[in-house]
């Protein structure tokens, strides 16, 4: 006889986490052969769409797009820097920031690293992936500012 599922169990968020860890365990195992960590593959993929949609962003912009905190940023894109996958310099009107560019290595390597999220993805999601796309979307949104438009781009 088997139990009727309560606690835990019955909350979708404890299901999320438990997939998330899932998740990000097959792609960073994926992404270690290309030598990249998760963060700095999502910082390397945010870069590069950002550059995409409108020139070189600033670095608040790609942590800001990447979800990721501004010191990991900031080490993170020393590390990256070191690796010669992008390049960085002063902003031309303020001071404090600065613009982030990929280099060719850097956008040959985040192309490699983006098809191989997109199998995961494939992998983990099939067909279902477009409703949990705006499931998650929707969720994320709840977080605050919108920090995505309709295009994909930082609003």
């Amino acid at each position: 006889m088997t139990r009727p599922e309560a606690g835990p169990l019955l909350s979708p968020g404890f299901w999320l986490h438990h997939a998330a860890l899932t998740w990000r365990a097959d792609l960073d195992a994926r992404l270690r052969p290309l030598g990249l960590t998760h963060t700095q593959f999502m910082l390397l993929a945010s870069l590069g769409w950002l550059e995409h949609l409108g020139g070189s962003p600033t670095q608040q912009e790609v942590a800001e797009y990447a979800g990721a905190d501004r010191m990991m940023t900031s080490r993170v894109v020393r590390t990256l820097m070191q690796a010669g996958l992008i390049d960085r310099e002063a902003h031309e009107t303020d001071g404090r920031a600065v613009r982030l560019s990929l280099t060719p290595a850097g956008r040959e390597l985040g192309a490699r690293a983006i098809r191989v999220a997109q199998q995961v993805d494939r992998r983990f999601f099939g067909s279902d992936a477009p409703a949990l796309r705006d499931s998650l979307r929707a969720i994320a949104q709840l977080r605050g500012a919108d920090a995505f438009s309709e295009d994909g781009g930082p609003s």
